[in-house]
């Protein structure tokens, strides 16, 4: 049995009337989730959508509490890291993190970016040593995987495209996540969805059949 932790985080819906105004990243997590739960029916995904519930922006307090040993927080700055301890005990029990993301230029969601601000913290998801010399950070969390699922307007982000400088989506959160303990991760998205030519209907085909090979790979694993 494995727990599933699904992200989306982009501020469009899925019900809109009109196809083209809805989330093509949430269409993609919709997918996996729903072929995963019907090969897997003993899991349980936890869901949490980013963009319809935003986290809370780290403050100059939040920063103050977490740097404060447990024992010695007070009952308002264990209030204001509650929301963060939410955030790691979810991560925590997930074996297989999903999270959607659109590129909103050139990177991630703010709301995203939030949400691995909340997360990741010292003494939880990494410890900081000095003594360890130059790379004194190291990752507490371990054995997970990381499904991306991303959706961009213009195309060429992948490695040897012709925008792949300019991605700063999909190497930003798989660097994140390594402090999430993520081992493997497997990459997913659509392309072209600002020029709606043949190009993005293709691209969006075969990112959900790829998203179905995936789920059926991962499943045997």
């Amino acid at each position: 049995m494995k727990n599933i932790l699904h992200i989306d985080s982009s501020v469009r819906h899925t019900n809109h009337s009109k196809e083209s105004y809805n989330s093509i990243s949430k269409s993609f997590g919709r997918i996996f989730i729903e072929e995963w739960m019907n090969k897997n029916h003993q899991n349980t995904v936890i869901y949490r959508d980013l963009g319809l519930n935003p986290p809370t922006f780290i403050s100059e307090d939040w920063i103050a509490a977490a740097f404060t040993p447990k024992s010695e927080r007070t009952l308002v700055q264990n209030l204001i890291l509650s929301e963060s301890d939410r955030y790691f005990n979810e991560v925590a029990k997930a074996d297989i993190i999903v999270i959607t993301a659109p590129m909103y230029n050139y990177g991630m969601p703010a709301v995203l970016k939030a949400w691995f601000d909340q997360v990741l913290r010292v003494n939880k998801t990494f410890t900081f040593d000095l003594s360890r010399g130059d790379f004194p950070i190291e990752t507490v969390l371990s054995g997970k995987t990381l499904v991306l699922l991303t959706s961009s307007g213009e195309f060429g982000f992948g490695e040897g495209g012709v925008r792949e400088n300019m991605n700063h989506l999909n190497s930003h959160i798989k660097e994140l996540a390594k402090h999430l303990g993520v081992g493997h991760c497997y990459e997913i998205g659509s392309e072209y969805q600002e020029f709606a030519d043949n190009r993005h209907i293709s691209s969006v085909k075969q990112a959900k059949q790829d998203i179905l090979t995936l789920v059926e790979l991962l499943a045997q694993k």
